[in-house]
């Protein structure tokens, strides 16, 4: 049952992977969650460390799709100064919104990487859906009302995941 919430990649902040990391792991389209992964959840206007990631991958023609649970409204407004695509209320831990996101792609599970800070939602959510996942550090340490009852229950997650696999330490990138 823990495996469920074991990531494949833990890097301190997805800025780090290089689009070539990307490529080599056989990744053609990054999905991305929202809050405290592409853009901390109390400034919607990103910074420039994203932008230049942002500009990165598309020069090596990688797509960036976010997937949130948040409803339509707000992941429209919060991604329209970025011009992402996104798929809202994506029911993550479930893994339909990232099927949903690789399928309008045209792509298959193993050509996508899911990147987020949360190991009930984007970690699970990923397992689901049979994808590759990034776990970074949330970008801030304060976090929404509805977060902070996932980041309670996560601390007993994290030391049992610790417990069995030691190995799996903070990267600064993929091949780390």
């Amino acid at each position: 049952m823990l495996e469920i919430f074991k990531p494949t990649w833990m890097v301190k902040s997805i800025y780090q992977v290089s689009p070539t990391e990307l490529k080599q792991a056989g990744i053609k389209a990054v999905l991305s969650d929202l809050d405290n992964t592409l853009i901390a959840w109390n400034n919607p206007d990103g910074t420039p460390q994203l932008r230049a990631w942002m500009e990165a991958l598309a020069a090596e023609g990688i797509p960036l799709v976010v997937v949130s649970n948040n409803n339509r409204r707000r992941v429209a407004k919060a991604v329209a100064p970025l011009q992402l695509p996104f798929v809202a209320r994506a029911l993550k831990p479930l893994g339909i919104g990232i099927k949903r996101a690789y399928r309008d792609l045209g792509l298959q599970p193993d050509e996508v990487v899911m990147v987020g800070d949360q190991y009930l939602t984007d970690v699970a959510a990923s397992h689901a859906a049979g994808v590759r996942c990034i776990l970074v550090q949330p970008l801030v340490t304060s976090d929404q009302w509805n977060t902070k009852i996932n980041r309670f229950l996560e601390r007993f997650v994290k030391q049992a995941l610790q417990k069995k696999y030691p190995e799996q330490t903070w990267q600064e990138g993929l091949n780390d």
